[in-house]
């Protein structure tokens, strides 16, 4: 049965499956924080959002997002203009909008060609 809570000895290896999942991430799309968990098998949202917080400086962490379609306040400015660069699907468009339009803009998990110029930095 997978952990719900991993401990401090198996925290290394969830975080890196969290950041391997957020790498994965195509550009314009999104994931939830529980869309990681649920990827993954293990973990809960908060759990996904701790290894975002602590070593997600290294990955596109803008691309993790709550269910609702914004980022906790103190990143919403800059998640919101690497969303613009990116033409993520945003509620009120492009230039007013300030929120992802998770219908839209939600990564369904699959695998994405290698053809995209932006590749996986693999460095943490």
């Amino acid at each position: 049965m997978p952990t719900r809570h991993p401990g401090p000895e198996s925290l290394p290896d969830f975080a890196e499956a969290v950041l391997d999942i957020v790498d994965q991430i195509p550009s314009g799309m999104v994931l939830a924080y529980a869309d990681v968990a649920e990827l993954l098998g293990r973990g809960g949202p908060r759990q996904v959002g701790a290894v975002l917080s602590a070593y997600g400086s290294s990955v596109t962490w803008w691309r993790v997002i709550l269910a609702s379609g914004a980022v906790p306040q103190p990143l919403k400015e800059e998640a919101v203009a690497r969303w613009r660069s990116e033409g993520t699907a945003m509620v009120g468009g492009p230039l007013a909008g300030c929120r992802v339009d998770m219908a839209r803009a939600r990564w369904d998990g699959q695998a994405r060609p290698v053809d995209s110029d932006e590749a996986p930095t693999g460095a943490r």
